[in-house]
């Protein structure tokens, strides 16, 4: 029996060598395109985004973050997906498809290179309600793969407390790491691609109110 390619929602992250977004700011977007696209119209039963999220949606949630910049970054702009632009940075999320069917415009784009200093200076929450995503600090993730986490931890959010108004995003760092998976409403576990090992507990989340 042949067996069928995995699936992937891909993201592309604007990083541009002279003026690149902070790290939490392009984490953010990520997890905010990708609930924007979940929540689209067009993601909805009868849409014709539809059969493409449900496809993906019942296997495992994978995403996979490239850098885009330039030229390649303006061409991702006819692909079907949803954008992001929230405090400086711009993130885009794709219609999940199989990963051997990826558009080229998008398969050009690099994994890697997504990485940012870790400058960021802390910022006050929005207001409420908003999904707090909390990143386990003690593992080593790139900002790639950060954003790739927070993607799935808006997303299993999503699912399990439904729409939440404004569709925002905090990303933090966990002070207290066994205490925000205490408090927390969904957690992700990683599937072992890259960079973690598999079942790695990378993000918790939860809805603010």
């Amino acid at each position: 029996m042949t067996e069928e390619p995995a699936w992937a929602m891909q993201l592309a992250l604007r990083i541009e060598k002279a003026a690149p977004p902070s790290h939490l700011a392009i984490c953010e977007a990520a997890a905010m395109a990708v609930v924007r696209l979940l929540t689209d119209p067009r993601s909805a039963p009868g849409g014709e985004w539809h059969d493409a999220v449900a496809a993906w949606e019942s296997r495992r949630i994978r995403k996979v973050a490239r850098r885009a910049r330039g030229a390649r970054w303006e061409a991702l702009a006819a692909l079907p997906g949803v954008l992001a632009d929230h405090d400086g940075a711009l993130a885009r999320a794709f219609v999940p498809g199989p990963v051997t069917e990826v558009p080229p415009e998008i398969s050009k784009l690099q994994v890697g290179g997504t990485d940012l200093p870790r400058d960021d200076e802390p910022k006050p929450p929005p207001e409420p309600p908003y999904a707090l995503v909390t990143v386990d600090p003690g593992v080593a993730m790139t900002t790639g793969k950060i954003a790739a986490q927070c993607g799935h931890a808006a997303q299993l959010l999503l699912r399990a407390r439904g729409e939440w108004p404004g569709l925002r995003v905090r990303v933090v760092e966990a002070d207290d790491w066994g205490r925000s998976v205490a408090e927390a409403d969904v957690a992700v576990r990683d599937g072992g691609f890259t960079e973690v090992a598999p079942g790695t507990m990378t993000a918790v989340a939860r809805l603010i109110f």
